[in-house]
Protein backbone atom coordinates (compact mmCIF):
# COMPACT_ATOMS: atom_id res chain seq x y z
CA UNK A 1 0.00 0.00 0.00
CA UNK A 2 1.40 3.37 -1.02
CA UNK A 3 1.87 5.85 1.79
CA UNK A 4 3.28 9.37 1.92
CA UNK A 5 4.35 10.85 5.24
CA UNK A 6 5.10 14.52 5.88
CA UNK A 7 7.20 15.93 8.67
CA UNK A 8 8.87 19.20 9.64
CA UNK A 9 5.87 21.39 10.30
CA UNK A 10 5.48 23.47 13.41
CA UNK A 11 5.20 26.95 14.85
CA UNK A 12 7.58 29.61 13.57
CA UNK A 13 7.80 33.39 13.84
CA UNK A 14 7.31 35.60 10.79
CA UNK A 15 10.55 35.77 8.84
CA UNK A 16 11.63 32.36 10.05
CA UNK A 17 12.28 29.14 8.15
CA UNK A 18 11.07 25.56 8.09
CA UNK A 19 12.05 22.54 6.05
CA UNK A 20 9.32 20.06 5.22
CA UNK A 21 10.08 16.47 4.32
CA UNK A 22 7.98 13.83 2.63
CA UNK A 23 8.96 10.19 2.56
CA UNK A 24 7.21 7.37 0.76
CA UNK A 25 6.65 3.70 1.39
CA UNK A 26 5.12 0.88 -0.60
CA UNK A 27 6.12 2.46 -3.91
CA UNK A 28 6.77 -0.14 -6.60
CA UNK A 29 6.62 2.18 -9.60
CA UNK A 30 8.41 5.18 -11.02
CA UNK A 31 7.06 8.43 -9.60
CA UNK A 32 6.57 11.14 -12.19
CA UNK A 33 5.97 14.34 -10.24
CA UNK A 34 6.17 15.18 -6.55
CA UNK A 35 5.16 18.35 -4.83
CA UNK A 36 3.48 20.26 -2.08
CA UNK A 37 0.01 21.66 -1.70
CA UNK A 38 -1.45 23.58 1.20
CA UNK A 39 -4.89 24.29 2.57
CA UNK A 40 -5.93 26.92 5.08
CA UNK A 41 -9.27 26.72 6.95
CA UNK A 42 -12.16 27.70 4.72
CA UNK A 43 -9.99 27.85 1.62
CA UNK A 44 -9.37 25.51 -1.28
CA UNK A 45 -6.25 23.43 -1.54
CA UNK A 46 -3.63 25.18 -3.63
CA UNK A 47 -0.38 24.22 -5.28
CA UNK A 48 2.76 25.48 -3.57
CA UNK A 49 5.53 23.81 -5.58
CA UNK A 50 6.01 20.87 -7.92
CA UNK A 51 9.04 19.03 -9.26
CA UNK A 52 9.00 16.63 -12.18
CA UNK A 53 11.10 13.58 -12.91
CA UNK A 54 13.52 15.70 -14.94
CA UNK A 55 14.09 18.04 -12.02
CA UNK A 56 12.11 20.91 -13.53
CA UNK A 57 10.16 22.90 -10.98
CA UNK A 58 7.24 25.24 -10.79
CA UNK A 59 6.05 27.39 -7.92
CA UNK A 60 3.06 29.38 -6.88
CA UNK A 61 3.72 33.08 -7.32
CA UNK A 62 3.65 33.55 -3.56
CA UNK A 63 6.40 30.96 -3.12
CA UNK A 64 8.79 31.64 -6.00
CA UNK A 65 11.13 34.00 -4.17
CA UNK A 66 11.01 32.29 -0.79
CA UNK A 67 10.60 28.52 -1.13
CA UNK A 68 12.78 25.85 -2.72
CA UNK A 69 11.58 22.38 -3.63
CA UNK A 70 14.00 19.49 -4.03
CA UNK A 71 13.76 15.77 -4.61
CA UNK A 72 15.76 12.66 -3.84
CA UNK A 73 14.99 10.28 -6.68
CA UNK A 74 16.71 7.30 -5.05
CA UNK A 75 14.74 7.67 -1.83
CA UNK A 76 11.47 8.75 -3.44
CA UNK A 77 11.43 11.74 -1.13
CA UNK A 78 10.64 15.39 -1.64
CA UNK A 79 11.49 18.43 0.46
CA UNK A 80 10.35 22.02 0.76
CA UNK A 81 12.65 24.64 2.21
CA UNK A 82 10.53 27.58 3.30
CA UNK A 83 12.20 30.88 4.09
CA UNK A 84 10.94 34.33 5.03
CA UNK A 85 7.71 32.82 6.24
CA UNK A 86 4.63 35.00 6.53
CA UNK A 87 1.41 34.57 8.54
CA UNK A 88 -0.44 33.90 5.28
CA UNK A 89 1.69 30.78 4.83
CA UNK A 90 -0.18 29.22 7.74
CA UNK A 91 -1.88 26.07 6.47
CA UNK A 92 -1.78 22.32 6.43
CA UNK A 93 0.84 21.26 3.92
CA UNK A 94 0.25 18.07 1.95
CA UNK A 95 2.75 15.99 0.05
CA UNK A 96 1.77 14.89 -3.44
CA UNK A 97 3.07 12.26 -5.84
CA UNK A 98 1.82 10.84 -9.09
CA UNK A 99 2.60 8.34 -11.78
CA UNK A 100 1.61 7.92 -15.40
CA UNK A 101 0.69 4.58 -16.93
CA UNK A 102 -0.99 4.04 -20.28
CA UNK A 103 -1.84 7.72 -20.43
CA UNK A 104 -3.57 7.75 -17.04
CA UNK A 105 -2.45 9.61 -13.92
CA UNK A 106 -2.65 8.17 -10.43
CA UNK A 107 -2.26 10.62 -7.56
CA UNK A 108 -1.22 9.98 -3.97
CA UNK A 109 -1.47 12.25 -0.94
CA UNK A 110 0.01 12.44 2.51
CA UNK A 111 -1.92 13.19 5.68
CA UNK A 112 -0.53 16.70 6.01
CA UNK A 113 1.64 18.63 8.43
CA UNK A 114 0.61 21.86 10.13
CA UNK A 115 2.62 25.01 9.54
CA UNK A 116 1.77 27.99 11.72
CA UNK A 117 3.48 31.35 11.27
CA UNK A 118 2.73 33.67 14.16
CA UNK A 119 4.34 36.04 16.63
Amino acid sequence: QVQLAESGGGLVQPGGSLRLSCTTSGVTFLIASMGWYRQAPGKQRELVAMIGNTGLTNYADSAKDRFVISRDFDKNAVYLQMNSLKPEDTAIYYCYADRMRLGNRSAYWGQGTQVTVSS
